[in-house]
């Protein structure tokens, strides 16, 4: 399973704009197309990530909000939390 749902929302194009926008999404993040292919390519159980700009402009691209290019939910404790557990 992909980490991130990019490969999921471009295969939703139809094929002519599938081709176009393999093209055009590199260029608009500024990366090369290889970059985006490995983008594509992150696995879930993999620590790789994008970088947190180029998600962002990915989200906006697809139509998404915050977070829902992700393809795993993240649960992590509250900095509260945190505090509290490490000075007690």
């Amino acid at each position: 399973m992909y980490k991130y749902r990019i490969n999921d929302l471009l295969s939703e194009l139809p094929m002519k704009d599938y081709h176009k926008a393999l093209k055009i999404i590199p260029k608009a993040l500024g990366i090369s197309p290889n970059t985006f292919s490995n983008y594509r390519n992150i696995r879930i159980s993999e620590d790789k990530d994008i970088p947190h700009q180029k998600a962002i402009l990915l989200e906006k691209i697809f139509g998404l909000n915050p977070g829902e290019l992700l393809n795993a939910e993240i649960h992590y404790k509250p900095i509260s939390q945190l505090i509290k557990e490490y000075y007690e």
